[in-house]
């Protein structure tokens, strides 16, 4: 009895420990597969919080698009923003993607041959990094998708379906199928339709609004689709418009641009499709939008003519497809008139000029122009205007002889050290320089032609040279007049300075034409001899105005800064009224003994911001800060251009 017990036991005892083999090689954990995803597979499908794929190669053409960097909205290309962050390269590879919370912006790059876009907020986010798996972290062998229609289904993935409910009658739902309707809730879906059914017990939903006609037939279920009661349809099949956020534009591009194309017959219609492709990778380079940069077109040939204006278009997709459309008008290449026509008529607040931003003009010559570009362009630049040559094909030596203006590229930007223009050996390696022209347009720092408060104006200074001032407090006088000086760009092109010197009688100590660098100037002010005297300053303004800015140029903004030490022993009162009305924006300066009723009468309104007066002739350094911080709030309040 007790033989056959124990005999019982061993039996027993070798069956458990064979079951519990068995067990064991059935729990084994199956080896991980990789989800294949495609390049146009978005994060926000993913329901997924963290999880690991493998993208094709392919994935940096332009047309995957990816929002943000190194923070990406969930809106973006997976594979996209994994070759734009350089974890992947075009040929693809395996990343892994981790959801993070939703930024309230995104700043688009160009980095690793994409260029992301910018994007004011979006609900969620996403971060790549190589696909290292974490210890204790399990992922997914197959993707939980948002949508019916999975993405992934066309990269062969296997794709975990939501089951429909097992008994007829019930409307109980998966717990998955319930999170995709908290997520399309929260982002993809309208307002439910006003003509949607009755939410009923059954378990097929009715359809539910208009037929898209993308849709299909939206009242078949099949296994895998997403069931949405309640009048919801998901977005993408309620209407046949897309989906896609809408970008404002790179902020840190902000500029007014404009594209002046050459059209002549020279340039042949392969080339003229060149120049067009050109033209749609600077914009998608560029990412246009209301909040960054703006972009119209100007053909020209015999004569110019306006494609579209800044205002037209308000994104890179709308403007790509409107320059494939453009047709070449052929005739001459009169880049000079062009220029012309866009001075006078492109950049203003009707085609939509914003007056807060740069204006930029890119001139693509094919060889050389048929006329002359170096007075036009001057005209240009004068008026605010950031002139760029791209001289494509340029004339050989021998034929050189044939250019009506040699050297025209370098006599039509405002500096010649190759930052204004660039020159292209051959039309087929135009393509290349994309990204250097964008890096300059986007430069506003470095944007010299551009009206600012320290290169647009014309500064005259009336100095008072009466026998009260002294030799010594005018060499202090003349210190302050170059400490002035100094804080603008001085050049021909940019703000230019003049000088009148006044007693009883007045002297012109240099004009405004005379003097084109900072050097030549302050040397100048140096060199002005004391005259000694009495002090008429009405009769002073009124000789400033006759012989100083009688011949300041008409863009440019009069500033008059007078400094005087005394009351003055004629009327100050209908001078100083002539040059507020011929809109010279007078400052009057006041040391010692100098009238504060008259600085104020002479000062323009209000005379808070351009009246100053100190006790001595050496605390005058002490009012050269506020000074320039006026004379460029004020020029920062003005409409530009």
């Amino acid at each position: 009895m007790k033989a056959s017990v124990l005999e019982v036991f061993l039996v027993l005892l070798v069956t458990g420990i064979h079951s519990n083999k068995e067990v064991s090689k059935k729990m084994k954990r199956p080896k991980f597969t990789v989800p294949q995803i495609g390049c146009d597979v978005k994060a926000g499908k993913i329901i997924n919080p963290e999880f690991m794929v493998r993208c094709p190669a392919g994935c940096q053409d332009p047309k995957y698009h990816v929002y943000g960097t190194d923070v990406y909205a969930s809106y973006s290309s997976v594979c996209g923003a994994a070759v734009h962050s350089g974890v992947l390269d075009n040929s693809g590879g395996k990343v892994l993607v981790r959801k993070v919370a939703g930024q309230s912006g995104y700043k688009g790059s160009y980095a690793n041959g994409v260029q992301s876009l910018s994007l004011p907020r979006w609900r969620e986010s996403f971060v790549v990094s190589e696909s290292k798996p974490q210890k204790g972290v399990t992922y997914p062998s197959a993707l939980t998708y948002s949508s019916s229609k999975s993405p992934a289904a066309k990269a062969g993935e296997t794709t975990k379906a939501y089951e429909r409910p097992s008994a007829p009658g019930t409307t109980a739902q998966p717990a998955a199928l319930t999170q995709v309707l908290a997520e399309a809730t929260h982002d993809t879906l309208p307002k439910p339709s006003s003509c949607a059914p009755l939410v009923t017990s059954s378990p097929r939903p009715q359809p539910v609004g208009p037929r898209s006609p993308e849709m299909g037939e939206v009242d078949s279920w099949k296994p895998g689709s997403v069931l949405l009661d309640a009048g919801f349809v998901p977005k993408e099949e309620f209407s046949t418009q897309s989906s896609e956020p809408v970008s404002q534009g790179d902020p840190n591009c902000k500029i007014d641009l404009s594209f002046l194309i050459d059209g002549s017959s020279s340039i042949g219609k392969r080339r003229f499709q060149i120049q067009k492709q050109f033209l749609s990778d600077v914009v998608q380079a560029l990412d246009i939008g209301p909040a960054g940069p703006l972009m119209g077109v100007v053909q020209y040939g015999d004569n110019p003519a306006a494609q579209f204006n800044l205002k037209t278009y308000m994104n890179s997709q709308d403007l790509k497809i409107a320059i494939e459309k453009i047709s070449q008008r052929g005739g001459l290449s009169n880049a000079g008139r062009a220029i012309s026509f866009v001075t006078k008529n492109f950049f203003s607040k009707a085609n939509g000029n914003r007056g807060s931003a740069p204006n930029v003009a890119v001139v693509l010559v094919d060889g050389w122009p048929t006329d002359k570009v170096e007075e036009t362009s001057r005209v240009a630049r004068e008026s605010g205007i950031n002139i760029f040559f791209i001289t494509i094909e340029g004339a050989v030596e021998s034929e050189k002889q044939y250019v009506i203006e040699p050297n025209f590229a370098n006599k039509a930007v405002c500096r010649t050290n190759g930052f204004y223009s660039l020159s292209v050996q051959s039309w087929f390696g135009l393509h290349k320089t994309v990204q250097p022209l964008v890096k300059r347009v986007c430069d506003t720092d470095r944007l010299a032609c551009s009206k600012t408060c320290w290169n647009s104006a014309d500064i005259g200074f009336v100095i008072d040279g009466s026998s009260s001032v002294g030799t010594g407090n005018f060499r202090t006088v003349l210190q302050f007049v170059a400490n002035l000086s100094k804080e603008f760009e001085i050049s021909d092109t940019d703000t230019r300075i003049g000088a009148v010197q006044y007693t009883y009688e007045q002297r012109l100590e240099f004009g405004f034409d005379r003097y084109h660098s900072k050097a030549d100037v302050l040397n100048a002010i140096k060199r002005v001899g004391y005259w000694s005297g009495g002090t008429s300053t009405g009769a002073a303004i009124h000789y400033a105005l006759e012989q100083l800015f009688k011949k300041s140029k008409p863009n440019k903004r009069k500033l008059m800064i007078l400094i005087t030490d005394g009351r003055s022993y004629d009327d100050v009162r209908i001078p100083a009224m002539a040059a507020h009305r011929k809109g010279v924006i007078t400052y009057a300066v006041g040391i010692a003994w100098a009238a504060q009723d008259e600085l104020e009468v002479i000062a323009t309104h209000p005379a808070r911001d351009h009246a100053f007066f100190v006790d001595e002739f050496d605390h005058l350094y002490r009012s050269v800060p506020t000074i320039i911080q006026n004379i460029c709030t004020e020029f920062n309040s003005q409409p530009r251009n």
